[in-house]
């Protein structure tokens, strides 16, 4: 039976008959010489992803990132993959915009840039290190260490107009390096991307604290992220902005419909500002899943009343966004795409800090205990036997993003993430051990060496370094 493309689907249809690949696919480009160059390239630049979420419960002396914990980065998958370094990301969820709010999100913030530390200083010092410049993440990458970088999602910690300003530099004295105004729910600072669903604004872009954040970001030398804020809170941004900015882990919504993604005009803005974006390998932002069979939503519901889950928290029939969502603060809808948890949520309740949310079935496993939990897992593969979710975007899909972004905006502004342990995750590129794969399908597109570098890491890198020469310059 032929179903009706969505959205996402149309638009990749109609990218992918309007543009040639830049090389052919034939037989030879999946034979050992193309596989062993694409190798050769891999070893040699720096791969570096700019979004990887944590749980400071996974750096703990017990418990930490140079063991396999199950997640998707951690050392032993990096080191398998090829990923040399990672932006570990401090993420709170936005919750009310009161003094016990923010009070509550500055402590989850700073528990998690404590976590990092502790596991670059104290647990894996002679494994990983922290880079603070474009030149620390060379030179500890030539040493044969990983590289941890920090970036801030979610601008909510800083708090209100008593401390937010002052934040930022606290923050970048703790490591910080990129800062999201917003994430799913209108901030204090800016509008949320997810404002568009609904109508409803707080502050038509950015607040007048937000502006006040962004020049202060510019004078303590932190990029300034795009891929949660609203449409008009990120051109506002980067009309502000005296240094280049970056979207930390967005794709292009030229072929995935979604406001999580970057729109031309949006693309055009951050050319012309120098900055970077990050396309994201989040299954549901590269392409929208087909919906299930009948059969497979009978069978989930099923399962779900038998096992007391909330209806559709098994992500109605798709795979989700692939990740476990460790620490994030939202529930899968219809597709298995984020639905933000409510700003009105307490801080730190269960679901602001508990739930998955790119993949429902983890979250909502992970409930369960651990005998009932083994007995989900194993029904619940035995639906996915019988009736087959459908099919997740793949390495393919997400190259074809850069394919799109390149060709519009240029090789220089484009970079390369994955939003692994947030939800992120695609079919060839589900963890950091399969990292070798998007290089691999780059070679396969006919990108030189040089230009996978300056997008594994090289424009990243170019914009860590001019906001920090902007930075100098300011605060002279």
């Amino acid at each position: 039976m032929t179903r009706p493309l969505t959205a996402c689907g149309v638009a990749a249809l109609a990218f992918a008959a309007a543009m040639a690949a830049p090389a052919a696919q034939t037989p030879s480009t999946t034979d050992d010489a193309l596989i062993k160059r694409a190798r050769g390239i891999h070893d040699r630049v720096i791969a570096l992803d700019t979004h990887d979420d944590i749980s400071p419960a996974d750096f703990t002396a017990e418990r930490n990132y140079t063991q396999d914990l199950g997640n998707q980065v951690n050392l032993p998958k990096m080191i398998a993959g090829g990923l040399d370094a990672s932006f570990f990301i401090v993420y709170v969820g936005q919750g009310p915009l009161t003094p016990e709010g923010f009070d509550n999100a500055y402590k989850q913030a700073v528990a998690k840039f404590d976590a990092i530390h502790l596991l670059t200083e104290k647990i894996a010092p002679d494994k990983i290190e922290l880079a603070l410049t474009a030149a620390d993440v060379r030179r500890i990458s030539k040493a044969g260490k990983k590289v941890a970088l920090i970036g801030v999602e979610n601008g909510y910690p800083l708090g209100d107009a008593s401390t937010a300003v002052k934040r930022v530099k606290e923050f970048y004295d703790r490591g910080a390096r990129y800062l999201s105004l917003a994430h799913n729910g209108h901030s204090q600072l800016a509008d949320s991307n997810n404002g568009e669903a609904s109508g409803q604004w707080a502050h038509n872009g950015l607040s007048d604290l937000g502006k006040q954040v962004v020049a202060e970001l510019n004078r303590v030398g932190i990029m300034v992220d795009l891929s949660h804020p609203s449409k008009p809170a990120n051109l506002q941004a980067i009309a502000l902005s005296k240094a280049p900015v970056i979207a930390s882990h967005s794709s292009a919504r030229a072929l995935c419909d979604h406001s999580r993604n970057m729109d031309d005009e949006l693309l055009l803005a951050l050319k012309k500002n120098g900055g970077v974006v990050q396309t994201v390998a989040f299954a549901t932002y590269v392409k929208t899943p087909p919906p299930a069979s009948a059969e497979r939503l009978a069978a989930l519901a099923k399962l779900e009343e038998e096992f007391g889950l909330p209806a559709g928290s098994l992500g109605r029939g798709g795979r989700g966004g692939g990740g476990a969502g460790r620490g994030r603060g939202a529930a899968p809808d219809a597709t298995g795409a984020a639905v933000p948890a409510p700003t009105t949520a307490p801080a730190g309740a269960p679901g602001a800090a508990a739930q998955g949310r790119g993949r429902g079935r983890g979250g909502a496993l992970a409930q369960l205990p651990d005998d009932k939990r083994a007995e989900a897992e194993k029904r619940l593969a035995a639906i996915d036997k019988q009736f087959p979710p459908p099919p997740r975007a793949n390495v393919k899909d997400f190259v074809d993003h850069i394919d799109y972004i390149v060709k519009k905006i240029g090789i220089e502004h484009v970079g390369i993430s994955s939003d692994f342990d947030g939800g992120g995750g695609i079919d060839g590129w589900n963890d950091a051990s399969e990292t070798f794969n998007v290089t691999l399908e780059l070679v396969r597109r006919g990108y030189t060496e040089e230009q996978i570098g300056k997008m594994w890491s090289g424009n990243l890198l170019r914009v860590m370094e001019e906001v920090r020469q902007v930075a100098l310059k300011l605060q002279k």
